[in-house]
């Protein structure tokens, strides 16, 4: 079958599921895919999924079925998708995803990273983005369907660590100006974490050098404790890359962003690497957390170590965020640091004494139904401004900051407040 009428056939596929939750993929007849196939992954909030957790203590009955309700099952990307295939598409954008992962390879075919903890391994990632129908690429990708509907990998190369870091530097010198180091949450395969990244990579443009680290998440609700054990055995994983990049390029910007548990890890790994004393390699970075879940003491003891940094570490925090709630009932009513309001009396206490940076995004679109993933909507909004290595005008300082539904930064009492706690009335 030419690649072409393939890639239809993958973009007409359409997702269903069985009782159990499990999601098959239905690929129309004449597809090199064809019938139901079932994926090995659970739905991302299947109520399978959420069942197991009503043995969980202080985990409610009541807040299983508003999870159950809020959720629709959605297709994910399964390991065919990164199974590379010659493409006759012309004109076809192409974006290279780096990734690194202490993933173990999955006893799968096609091959890809599992759920199993690894070794750090490399790999060099080729898509081309596909427009649909032949009409104009998006400017933003939809983050409610299947990521992966709207690229196809041609290409996938192992690389060992020297050969990384010189696909890094061949990438700068092709216009890369800013490398983004996308660290993803919990519940997500490898596969998903790649697409999700290409996505961005996509509305970001050709002069960010997208990096992915993926840690061995589960893919599963149900794999929530066994994921927050992942993000600690892969903290040294992560503040090796770290190093790894920031001697490779020194002066050059690095931006870290990590989402929701993903957050934590990124927090573990510059507090490590401020012990260790890679002060230089921290000098350089530029961190962002979204829907960070991180208990709100914890955080304050991760800041303190890590101290402030050159660029103020910005944080992207939502009151409403539902995945967050159900996270802090898990830990006895302890509130996360990404759904809390940015008037608390300790995030404006942190904000003073670690000159950090606070945007409430609770305005901004979501789509996943637990507003766990906002970041998306903020990241497309402020591309043209992450094309410069940073924020637009208005929100550059430490303070805290109210955006309304566009994204514009709301002035009062907010604007204020940012001034009063950044010290400068």
């Amino acid at each position: 079958m030419a690649p072409d009428t393939w890639l239809r056939a993958k973009r007409n596929a359409a997702p269903c599921t069985s009782g159990d939750g499990t999601v098959k993929i239905c690929r129309p007849e004449g597809a090199s895919l064809t019938g139901c196939r079932s994926r090995a992954l659970p739905c991302r909030h299947s109520p399978r999924a959420f069942g197991t957790r009503l043995a969980v203590p202080g985990f409610s009955l009541s807040a299983v079925v508003l999870a159950m309700a809020l959720t629709a099952c959605a297709a994910r990307p399964g390991p065919e998708t990164l199974d590379p295939i010659p493409s006759s598409l012309k004109d076809a954008k192409s974006i290279t995803i780096l990734a690194a992962t202490d993933r173990a390879p999955a006893q799968v075919t096609p091959p890809v990273y599992g759920v199993d903890r690894g070794i750090l391994s490399y790999e060099a990632i080729t898509m081309l983005e596909k427009a649909p129908n032949g009409g104009p690429y998006p400017s933003v990708h939809s983050p409610d369907t299947d990521p992966s509907g709207d690229f196809v990998a041609t290409e996938r190369r192992a690389l060992d660590e020297t050969a990384f870091a010189r696909h890094v530097a061949s990438m700068q010198k092709k216009g890369g100006e800013t490398i983004v180091i996308f660290v993803h949450g919990y519940n997500y395969s490898y596969q998903e974490a790649v697409f999700r990244l290409a996505q961005l990579s996509a509305e970001a443009g050709q002069t960010i050098i997208p990096v992915l680290f993926s840690w061995p998440s589960q893919a599963s609700v149900a794999g929530y404790v066994a994921d927050r054990d992942s993000t600690t055995f892969a903290r040294d994983d992560l503040a090796r890359l770290l190093v790894m990049l920031g001697r490779s390029r020194p002066g050059g910007r690095i931006a870290v962003v990590g989402h929701s548990m993903g957050a934590w890890l990124v927090m573990e790994a510059l507090r490590q690497l401020r012990l260790e004393g890679e002060n230089e390699v921290i000098a350089h970075l530029q961190v962002g957390l979204a829907a960070p879940d991180i208990d709100i003491d914890v955080f304050r003891k991760q800041a303190a170590a890590v101290g402030r940094l050159s660029s103020p570490l910005t944080v992207l925090v939502s009151a409403d965020d539902r995945a967050l709630a159900i996270s802090s009932r898990l830990a006895g009513g302890r509130p996360r640091l990404g759904s809390m309001s940015v008037d608390d009396p300790r995030i404006l206490d942190i904000v003073r004494s670690d000159g950090m940076r606070f945007i409430d995004i609770t305005t901004m679109p979501a789509s996943d139904g637990f507003n766990h993933d906002r970041f998306i909507a903020f990241a497309a909004r402020y591309s043209d401004a992450a094309r410069d290595g940073g924020l637009p005008d208005g929100i550059r300082q430490a303070g805290v900051y109210l955006l309304d539904t566009t994204g514009r930064v709301l002035s009062a009492p907010f604007t204020g407040a940012a001034r009063i706690v950044a010290g400068s009335q």
